[in-house]
């Protein structure tokens, strides 16, 4: 009986030790999550490096064009200076032409500036300009065209290729002249957007600037008093005349065979009258 009581005693301590041993197992391990959770909490994604995001700003295309018109009390002197900025920020002058209006002279450039020197080029023009008639900016973002020619012309070249392996393995003058066909059609689109590409490129790194500067002036070339009028139709009617006479000199042989005409056919009536 002590026996039996003695080896129930035993089993009823070494299931609460077992329980306790249980119970700080749990403990500990909550404690360690409990202690963890907290620093996955805090810990955050890192923001992406400022490089990142000069990337995408790089990788834009966009198109920049400008136009000005303004006056100026001194035309050589602007134009000048207007030539002098353009070398300045390495551009190049692709149009430049002059001319007169009714109460004005004017002058007309149109430039292409390296885009990153575009806004310093407009900014340098308007400091010493006051009032602008006509002061435009505008800017073309064409990255997603840009983007769709490059995944267009890829696949183009890579069809390219496939036929000119399919061309290696022709066995029939019909079968190569069929891809040969195809060939030819898909050249064309890829010199086509290869063309528009370098358009694209050409417009994004170079900006255009169209700048228009006037004096108004009291000389009115294109006003004409009375008198000078009576005489330029006086002119025109000379001439006119000269015109014509000139017409009939080199219309002679024709008036010749209407009159050699003429006179067979009153011959020929009064023949018929006698008769």
């Amino acid at each position: 009986m002590k026996i039996v009581s003695f080896l129930i005693f035993a089993f009823i301590m070494a299931c609460s030790q077992g329980n306790s041993d249980a119970k700080f197992d749990a403990v500990a391990i909550a404690e360690e999550l409990t202690e963890e959770i907290p620093i996955a909490r805090q810990s955050t994604p890192p923001p992406p490096p400022a490089a990142e995001v000069i990337d995408v700003k790089e990788d834009q295309k966009i198109i920049k064009t400008a136009r000005l018109v303004f006056e100026s009390n001194d035309m050589e002197a602007t134009h000048k200076t207007m030539l002098q900025l353009v070398t300045k920020h390495k551009g190049f002058v692709q149009n430049d032409n002059s001319g007169k209006d009714y109460n004005r002279i004017y002058k007309n450039l149109t430039v292409r500036i390296p885009t990153k020197n575009f806004q310093s080029f407009i900014d340098e023009i308007s400091e010493g300009i006051s009032f602008f008639d006509q002061r435009t900016i505008s800017r073309q973002d064409v990255s997603e065209e840009f983007i769709d020619l490059q995944a267009r012309l890829k696949a183009k070249q890579k069809l390219e290729t496939r036929y000119l392996e399919l061309l290696k393995k022709a066995k029939t003058v019909k079968e190569m002249l069929d891809i040969e066909r195809e060939l030819s059609k898909i050249r064309e689109e890829i010199e086509a957007k290869q063309g528009r590409l370098q358009y694209l490129e050409n417009k994004v790194s170079l900006s255009t600037v169209t700048i228009e500067f006037y004096k108004i002036t009291a000389q009115t070339g294109v006003t004409q008093s009375y008198g000078q009028k009576i005489v330029n139709a006086l002119q025109g009617g000379w001439n006119g005349i000269s015109v014509f006479f000139l017409g009939v000199l080199y219309l002679w042989p024709l008036i010749i065979v209407a009159i050699i005409v003429v006179i067979i056919l009153r011959k020929f009536l009064k023949r018929k009258k006698r008769k």
